[in-house]
């Protein structure tokens, strides 16, 4: 078994490939003052609960935009498995793109991990959408060549910030779906602003995108709110949960000694 391990600001996205097949993916709260001891027992409760023995695991890579947390999840790896050296996504690695933007070291490695993702799974040229803490878009072109791509102020973000700086704007769940664009209580109206108001940016970047490159392009969507924001958009796009973890994979087997 193969762990590919994501560390985001707000989730810990824990996966495990047994021959080329995802056979778990978990996601866990990010918490850096968690030791890397806290964090070897959490990763032996999820393999125990999905009946993986310790020997299994042959290799591991990780993934990380929380730096402390990347000494301590590598270290969590070499606690439960002694024979396995964590790989760390970084500078250096084969990746099979051509980064072409000003400076590649600023490349994160989330984005690095989705742009794998994206070229070994979809026709080329591609676009991301990453909906997490923060919203990010990306592309890649047919030529393999990762763009470049915008960052915006994830939902969550948004919405804390809306509640945080108004008086009378409460904190709303997104548990529940939108009901309608035009609001007729504060609740849905909150919902139908953020929830709608994000998918009415995807749309009208992707849109920016295509007029840049000027052509067609794959869409594809992945993230932690993903999957409430792009049943929204008018744009045809690829909902994919997993494609983070498959650039993983990608990028394990690519560096692999």
């Amino acid at each position: 078994m193969i762990l590919a391990v994501d560390i985001g600001n707000t989730n810990i996205v824990v996966g495990g490939y047994q021959e080329e097949e995802l056979r778990f993916s978990v996601r866990l709260s990010t918490d850096a003052a968690r030791t890397s001891y806290e964090y070897a027992a959490m990763l032996d409760r999820i393999l125990g609960l999905y009946q993986v023995d310790l020997p299994a695991v042959k290799g591991a890579i990780v993934s990380s935009v929380v730096p402390p947390l990347s000494t301590a999840l590598c270290q969590a790896v070499r606690l439960l498995c002694p024979e396995v050296e964590p790989m760390l996504v970084g500078a250096g690695m084969k990746t099979g793109l051509n980064i072409r933007i000003d400076n590649p070291k600023e490349l994160g490695a989330d984005l690095l991990a989705a742009a794998v993702g994206a070229m070994v799974k979809y026709p080329l040229p591609a676009i991301v959408v990453d909906l997490g803490t923060a919203t990010k878009i990306l592309v890649v072109d047919e030529n393999r060549c990762f763009l470049g791509g915008s960052i915006m102020a994830g939902v969550m973000i948004s919405l804390r910030a809306l509640s945080n700086n108004t008086a009378l704007l409460p904190h709303i769940s997104l548990d529940s779906p939108v009901r309608q664009a035009i609001g007729t209580n504060t609740i849905d109206c909150i919902k139908s602003g953020t929830i709608l108001g994000a998918a009415s940016m995807v749309d009208g970047m992707i849109q920016r995108y295509r007029e840049a490159m000027g052509k067609e392009a794959t869409v594809v969507a992945c993230g932690g709110l993903a999957a409430p924001v792009i049943p929204h958009c008018r744009t045809p796009i690829i909902l994919d949960d997993d494609l983070l973890l498959d650039g993983l994979l990608a990028l394990y087997h690519k560096n692999e000694k």
